[in-house]
């Protein structure tokens, strides 16, 4: 008995151990604020849910004073977690966003003549959580279900579980890392950067990085020395020095049969004010060309500039979702027009062949 219960305490030692590591997640509170909850609350129910950033512009819009107190907190709260837990703002979403009553300062009204009248001032204590989401993208749930029969590993290597989390945010760098290169570097007009998936692979001495490109010569083409240089951009990001790190780019055939790149032409298109049914359908075309079985895409957000947010989706062949064995690639994707933030939701391309 009394060796089944030391395992017990191990196992939730270590259960507590490795959730202190995976710390995601930011605290912020602002106590004895001078106003009333209700007045609180009424905006704090505008933005549960939302990105950092989207929340930053709607407390700039809104016309409540409680908006100022609410928006120092949250500010504050993003740059701890920027500053303190290396933490990036782009994936920061608050999840919640608690206000409770305070006590009542009572005070006197000063009038003309040395008289007064006693009034009473009611305060509140806001809490706001921040979360990043970073780690738990809807994507790795939603091909997860595939990996061993149609999908493979993006990352390969081993670490212990108190070093998981680290592990992780290193990947995650490395691929913003990538990305924020060769869109800079790209040449190319419709703003498609052409990278399908990044593939990391850890030694102990050595970290090896597959880029997945369906256009590689808008990238080396005119300077064969780009990939040095990205490779030391990734060096000095990530401050490798004992470490090797080995960059190698590989074409895909048929760039357009893959999700995250038919997903960025379809970004371009709508940053270019494009009727997003033109979009789309441009978007099957090519997939057809592609030789793909099926494809299903939907958008949410103010589309074509409509003052109420709706989702359009469209499917066209054979997309079964629910069958394992089939060889289905997911992604979704952010767009920022003038108008809004349109979200490319499900974009599922069915490739011919079930294993």
């Amino acid at each position: 008995m009394t060796n089944m219960l030391r395992n017990k305490n191990k196992d939730l030692e270590v259960r507590k151990r490795e959730k202190e590591d995976i710390k995601t997640e930011v605290y912020a509170l602002s106590q004895s604020i001078s106003m009333s909850a209700h007045k609180a609350r009424r905006v704090l129910d505008q933005i549960r849910g939302r990105s950092y950033q989207e929340t930053l512009m709607i407390l700039e819009l809104m016309p409540y004073r409680a908006c100022y107190p609410i928006f120092k907190l949250i500010y504050s709260a993003a740059a701890n977690a920027k500053h303190n837990m290396g933490l990036n703002e782009e994936y920061l979403v608050i999840i919640k966003a608690t206000v409770n009553e305070g006590t009542t300062v009572k005070k006197l009204k000063p009038r003309a003549r040395g008289r007064s009248y006693p009034i009473k001032r009611p305060t509140c204590h806001i809490t706001i959580v921040l979360k990043d989401i970073s780690l738990y993208e809807e994507s790795v749930v939603e091909n997860f279900i595939r990996l061993g029969t149609t999908q493979g590993h993006h990352s390969l290597w081993f670490a212990q579980p108190k070093n998981y989390s680290k592990g992780l945010q290193e990947d995650q760098k490395i691929r913003d890392c990538i990305k924020n290169y060769v869109q800079k570097n790209m040449r190319i007009s419709s703003g498609v950067e052409g990278i399908a998936r990044i593939e990391i692979q850890k030694r102990i001495d050595l970290i090896q990085i597959i880029i997945h490109m369906g256009f590689p010569k808008l990238l080396v083409e005119g300077k064969p020395r780009r990939i040095e240089e990205l490779q030391m951009n990734v060096q000095k990001e990530l401050n490798y020095v004992n470490r090797k790190l080995n960059i190698a780019i590989t074409r895909i055939t048929k760039p357009y049969g893959h999700p995250n790149i038919l997903a960025e032409f379809i970004a371009g298109q709508l940053r270019n004010r494009v009727s997003f049914r033109k979009a789309i359908k441009k978007a099957i075309e090519l997939t057809e060309q592609a030789d793909t079985k099926g494809i299903q895409v939907q958008i949410a957000g103010r589309i074509d500039g409509k003052e109420i947010a709706r989702v359009e989706w469209i499917r066209e062949g054979r997309v079964p979702l629910q069958t394992i064995r089939a060889k289905i690639d997911y992604c979704s994707y952010r767009v920022r027009t003038i108008y809004g933030v349109l979200g490319i939701k499900n974009l599922d391309i069915c490739r011919r062949g079930i294993k």
